[in-house]
């Protein structure tokens, strides 16, 4: 398969919370991370997911944010990973960040170069990504 989103985390459905509308749907990749997804349950249904089945996200680089100091902050974002910046790479008006996650996972996030000026990221520097769950995308394969 092949997608314009950056991030694309494969694993299996490790947990669902039926609501009214919408789901919650937990992936949980080989590495142990948890990527927390909403989805509708006519999505869900579509594509029969359930426990055990294998599946993956999508998440747009544009769609992480990044924190480089939270001072014991707290978000509402499902998705917070913890990570150390592996490459910036600087275009014209935005900046490609790349992360190091625990267990061989990376993460890429597109924000502004005046962001990446003002968290003043470097390469080894630990930051925190978060990401709504109704940023992810879910998929399986045909």
């Amino acid at each position: 398969m092949k997608a314009s989103a950056r991030n694309r985390f494969v694993g299996q459905i490790a947990g669902i919370q039926e609501g009214s509308v919408s789901d919650e749907i937990e992936l949980l990749t080989a590495s142990g991370l948890r990527i927390v997804a909403t989805i509708t349950r006519s999505s869900r249904e579509a594509l029969e997911l359930r426990r055990g089945v294998a599946a993956f996200a999508l998440v747009k680089a544009s769609s992480v944010m990044l924190v480089a100091d939270a001072h014991g902050a707290r978000f509402c974002a499902h998705n917070q990973f913890q990570g150390t910046v592996s490459r910036v790479v600087r275009g014209t008006v935005n900046s490609e960040v790349s992360l190091a996650l625990l267990g061989d996972e990376a993460l890429v996030a597109v924000i502004t170069n005046e962001s990446v000026d003002e968290l003043d990221l470097t390469h080894g520097q630990p930051v925190v990504a978060l990401f709504k769950a109704d940023s992810v995308i879910l998929g399986v394969t045909a």
